[in-house]
C-alpha cells in the first residue's frame, strides 16, 4: 500500500489516493488498484477528503457568530505582514523592471554598434574583391 499524489493541471488540484498493487495471474503483470482519499489543500498542505464519505456533515451555523478578540488581533497582524511583504516585493519588482530596462537599452546599443561594424567591415572589403 503507498500514498500517491497526482496534480491535474486542468483544475489546478493535487489529489491524494491510497493504491494497492497486486497480482494479475491471468495477465501475468502487476496491477494497481487506487481509491480516492480526498485532495490536497493548498495552503496548509492538508487532505481534505472528497466523496460521500468524506464530506463533513453540514452545521447550521449560529445565528450571530461572533469572531473572538484574539482571532481578529491575529488576523489583523497576517493582514499586517503580508500587506508589508507585498509592499517589499512591489519595490523589488520596481527596481528589477529599471534594471530589465537598462539593460535592453545597453543591448540596443550593442546592436548598434555590432551593425555599424558589420558595414565599416563590409566597406573596406569590398575593394579587395
Amino acid at each position: 500500500m503507498a500514498i500517491i499524489r497526482q496534480y491535474h493541471k486542468d483544475t489546478d488540484t493535487t489529489y491524494v489516493y491510497e493504491s494497492i498493487s497486486y497480482w494479475d495471474a491471468e495477465k501475468q503483470q502487476s496491477r494497481s488498484k487506487r481509491k480516492l482519499l480526498g485532495k490536497v489543500d493548498p495552503l496548509t498542505g492538508e487532505i481534505i477528503p472528497t466523496g460521500k464519505r468524506g464530506r463533513k456533515k453540514k452545521e447550521a451555523a449560529p445565528a450571530e457568530q461572533v469572531p473572538a478578540a484574539q482571532d481578529l488581533a491575529a488576523r489583523d497582524e497576517r493582514i499586517r505582514e503580508l500587506t508589508l511583504s507585498l509592499a517589499q516585493k512591489e519595490e523589488a519588482l520596481a527596481c528589477l523592471k529599471k534594471e530589465n530596462e537598462a539593460l535592453r537599452s545597453a543591448a540596443a546599443q550593442a546592436l548598434t554598434y555590432l551593425e555599424q561594424s558589420a558595414d565599416i567591415f563590409r566597406a573596406v572589403m569590398q575593394p579587395h574583391q
